[in-house]
């Protein structure tokens, strides 16, 4: 009726509550959405040679490589420097690590032979090791033991390609004059 108010009683009150109570939610839930998800362990990712490790570069802080791949990760304690591992599951070797000095990463690579891991020129982990030659052309080999490292050394950075009963199993980068090997 015209100017007579109705009063909803307690139904009314719960009805307002409700409405602001979603109102909130919807409101968070925006402010959730703006802000950027945290980083996380790199899954797959794309080394560039000489440049970068799905964006681990050298050079990093701890808390830059935080920013990079996310908090979660294993801290190496029978390691001869500081070497952090960001698996993919946790307690499964597969994923990625990097290797600090003096603060800064000097070391990133990936850990086994992680699935979707390319280079820009098309070079996948899995593939066969001649690839590597067909890409990049000859380069020097090092010994690690119970795998090779195919490096293209660099005035800045150098690239190693893991290679493990002929196929690529890893990427590597790190400082000129430390070894490849890990």
């Amino acid at each position: 009726m015209p100017g007579k108010s109705v009063s909803l009683g307690t139904r009314g009150a719960f009805l307002r509550r409700a409405t602001v109570t979603v109102t909130a939610v919807v409101a968070a839930a925006g402010i959730l959405l703006a802000v950027p998800a945290a980083a996380e362990p790199p899954t797959s990712g794309t080394f560039t040679p000489a440049e970068s490790l799905a964006g681990m570069r050298l050079g990093l802080t701890p808390a830059e490589v935080l920013a990079t791949w996310g908090e979660r990760h294993g801290v190496c304690t029978a390691c001869p420097e500081p070497t952090w591992y960001f698996n993919e599951r946790p307690f499964q070797p597969e994923g990625a690590g990097v290797v600090f000095a003096d603060g800064r990463v000097v070391h990133a690579f990936t850990v086994w032979q992680p699935e979707g891991w390319t280079t820009p020129e098309g070079l996948e982990l899995g593939t066969a090791a001649g690839e590597i030659g067909e890409t990049y052309g000859e380069l020097a080999q090092e010994d690690c033991g119970d795998y090779l490292a195919v490096v293209r050394e660099g005035p800045s950075a150098s690239s190693a390609f893991y290679v493990h009963e002929d196929e690529v199993w890893g990427f590597g980068l790190y400082e000129p004059g430390r070894s490849p090997c890990l």
